[in-house]
């Protein structure tokens, strides 16, 4: 079965029942959250953190392939509800079995699959052998990460278009993952720091905000490049412009755009004024007061990737622009 029927199918449902597909927008939005959660904090912590800093990883890496493992197996049979039209309850097994081994979203699934539950019996052995068991989960939840490519509009997309479309979400997603896994990192030492107020591990902190700061910067161009690529495929041109404001795609993609300018503002924030205040805070033997004001700031941060990503989930169901008359 063609994708693109598959994808016309579930479009049609949201336009005419958009409200029988809030499973599956909040499915697919948890799984994109968990997913770049344990594959960006996976990979902090084998680039930017060392011995006692990856303390508790394995705890967390494991209840996040766990749950991304519960999210792929409930996210199939949504998906397949939403393209027959049927309630979570009413799939029944022939449709469910066409979907998983007939079609490239279910082949993309098993991958899926395979992956998490890869990262999930390395993630048990992270206390074991660090390093080496940090980057097969770093791997395998990217590989999970690039499946969901099948799950949007580039898995629909075909011929060389549809190629280099997914190429460039693959890349999109993965860049997204290190910056997200980066917040979600940071906010976890910074309130560990915060509740026990060590200097020693404000000052492992600081070094790891340092070291993130050129990684991010690289994952902030690959979003930005690979943002106008897609941008292009789906939006196509200047003459529809004026459907960012006047269709449902168009405003929820003008949204993501805005806050995708906010969270560049609260990282340049971050990186040029609050991370050299931690540093002179800490000199001064008084941290507190610039631990707080980044904390705020990545909180802030954090929201605005998860509003994103929250938008992402639902743009995935709409008809983009460039199939618009």
């Amino acid at each position: 079965m063609p994708i693109r029927i598959i994808w016309a199918a579930i479009s049609r449902s949201q336009s005419n029942r958009p409200l029988e597909n809030t499973p599956l927008i909040i499915i697919r939005f948890a799984t994109y959250a968990d997913l770049m959660v344990l594959c960006g904090l996976s990979a902090f912590a084998l680039y930017g953190l060392q011995g006692e800093g990856r303390q508790g990883i394995w705890g967390i890496a494991a209840l996040l392939a766990g749950f991304g493992l519960l999210l792929s197996l409930t996210g199939i049979v949504a998906l397949t509800a939403a393209m027959s039209g049927a309630g979570l309850g009413g799939v029944d097994r022939e449709t469910l079995s066409i979907i998983v081994n007939e079609t490239a979203i279910g082949g993309a699934w098993q991958v899926r699959m395979v992956a998490l539950a890869t990262a999930f019996g390395a993630s048990l052995f992270l206390n074991i052998r660090p390093a080496a068991m940090l980057a097969l989960v770093s791997f395998a939840s990217a590989v999970a990460i690039a499946t969901l490519v099948w799950t949007g509009h580039a898995g629909a997309s075909e011929g060389m278009t549809g190629h280099v479309h997914r190429v460039s979400d693959i890349v999109h997603m993965l860049a997204a993952a290190i910056w997200i896994g980066g917040i979600a990192a940071f906010i976890r030492m910074l309130l560990k720091s915060g509740l026990s107020q060590s200097p020693e591990r404000l000052v492992v902190a600081h070094r790891a905000l340092d070291r993130f700061s050129r990684v991010g910067t690289v994952a902030v161009v690959l979003i930005a490049g690979t943002g106008l690529i897609n941008g292009q495929i789906l939006w196509i041109g200047v003459n529809r412009v004026d459907g960012l404001l006047t269709t449902p795609y168009g405003l929820l993609l003008s949204l993501k755009l805005v806050l995708f300018a906010g969270m560049l503002g609260l990282a340049a924030i971050n990186r040029w004024r609050l991370t050299p205040a931690l540093a002179t805070a800490l000199s001064k033997g008084d941290p507190m007061e610039a631990v707080t004001s980044l904390r705020r700031s990545l909180a802030l941060e954090a929201g605005a990737a998860l509003s994103i990503l929250a938008l992402v989930a639902w743009l995935g169901m709409l008809e983009p622009l460039a199939s618009m008359s």
